[in-house]
């Protein structure tokens, strides 16, 4: 269940430039990263190969893919906040900005905060940007900082 509900796009509007919410922290588990290497075919040994990875790797163990962390937003988001209104459908519109500035080792515990950069009107509808950080539990930098966009279309 979302940590916050918004009543609609003028009750979203008036949160531009705060932070709406962060999410419940996530384990990001050996299973899941290689799951997500088999849906991509990205085998690379960072992610997949735990011996490798334990005497080769400068971080000690594997790492998540940079796009598993990214492809975590709809869930952290949905843990986040909801936006209510009598739109047929949300979609994911894409991104303007996207880095990956720390790993995320696999066994870590990841979160993200969410702030409201623009709600703009679309034809049809609205198209929101957020500005997204995810932390690793005990991490000096973040593991993801982008400029996320959503529309939701009545």
């Amino acid at each position: 269940m979302p940590q916050k509900i918004i009543e609609g796009i003028d009750e979203l509007k008036q949160l531009v430039g705060q932070e709406v919410g962060i999410s419940d922290w996530f384990e990001v588990t050996q299973s899941r990263v290689d799951e997500f290497a088999d849906a991509t075919g990205d085998h690379q040994w960072i992610h997949v190969d735990v011996e490798r990875a334990r005497t080769a790797s400068p971080f000690g163990n594997t790492i998540a893919h940079g796009f598993l962390t990214l492809s975590l937003l709809p869930l952290l988001a949905s843990q986040t906040v909801k936006v209510e209104g009598d739109f047929k459908m949300g979609i994911n519109y894409g991104l303007n900005r996207l880095r990956f500035p720390a790993p995320v080792v696999t066994g870590s515990r990841l979160r993200a905060r969410f702030t409201l950069q623009s709600v703009e009107d679309v034809v049809n509808g609205h198209q929101i940007t957020w500005a997204v950080v995810v932390e690793v539990e005990g991490a000096k930098k973040p593991s993801l900082a982008a400029e996320w966009l959503v529309r939701y279309y009545y």
